[in-house]
């Protein structure tokens, strides 16, 4: 007879890929991105667009306002996005310089330390050591970056992403209102832009919802309801405001 010898490591890579999951969680850093620049598009375009038609403005003054919150907004959100990301992205480098240099010098208390974190997890300390050993033998950079620094690669920050992403999902969420302006006779451009703009903003806390596994209702009426909040606070001082001057 004749044995058959088995890989392992194939048995492994192939039991993983038997019960490959993929969890939430990995989308965090765009659907971060995305639906705030999504709802920021919306709502600060809609609330302008109403503040200004509640001060008596004409059409062309309206779609000229709205056109300009879609650039500067945009644009604002872009700049704001990469300058905190990267600022996470030089904090995280820094760390893992840091770390470097400690595995390079001293790696036995890097060992200990680490058997320590999973020790604290509720692994038995000689196992616990064991498995040090082991993750450091295959990446001792990656192993420390993932349960010290709990830096991950679904955590990593990401400047130009999220830069471009922001940008993206905010010009997205500024036309509807903006559509709105332009389709609608003047009379009505109050009315149909906040309703428009409420449905709106129900269809991305829905979108939301799905992609990140959240509560469906909950989104959808805490994005509604600061919506329409926004709005009526715009609207309101803007139809003063007309009054007034």
């Amino acid at each position: 007879m004749t044995s058959t010898k088995t890989d392992p490591h194939q048995e492994g890579r192939d039991l993983r890929a038997a019960h490959a999951e993929t969890h939430l969680v990995s989308r965090i850093g765009w659907l971060r991105a995305a639906v705030l620049g999504a709802n920021d598009g919306i709502i600060s375009t809609a609330s302008l667009i109403l503040g200004v038609a509640g001060a008596s403005s004409a059409k062309g003054d309206i779609l000229l306002a709205g056109v300009a919150a879609v650039v500067a907004g945009a644009m604002s959100m872009a700049a704001g996005e990469y300058v905190s990301v990267s600022s996470q992205s030089d904090t995280e480098t820094a760390d893992l310089n840091r770390e470097r240099g400690e595995l390079a010098t001293m790696p036995e208390k890097e060992t200990e330390e680490l058997a320590e974190i999973y020790v604290g997890r509720g692994v038995e300390p000689k196992l616990a050591h064991e498995v040090a050993k082991q993750l450091m033998a295959k990446d001792a950079l990656e192993a420390h970056a993932r349960d010290e620094l709990g830096i991950s690669e679904i955590t990593t920050a990401r400047p130009i992403q999220a830069a471009l992403t922001s940008a993206a999902t905010f010009t997205a969420g500024a036309l509807p209102p903006l559509l709105l302006v332009l389709l609608t006779p003047e009379s009505y451009i109050v009315i149909v832009v906040a309703i428009g703009t409420l449905v709106t903003l129900a269809c991305l806390g829905f979108l939301g919802a799905l992609a990140g596994g959240a509560n469906i209702v909950k989104s959808v009426s805490r994005v509604t309801f600061w919506g329409a909040l926004a709005m009526a606070a715009t609207y309101v001082i803007g139809s003063l405001v007309g009054t007034t001057v």
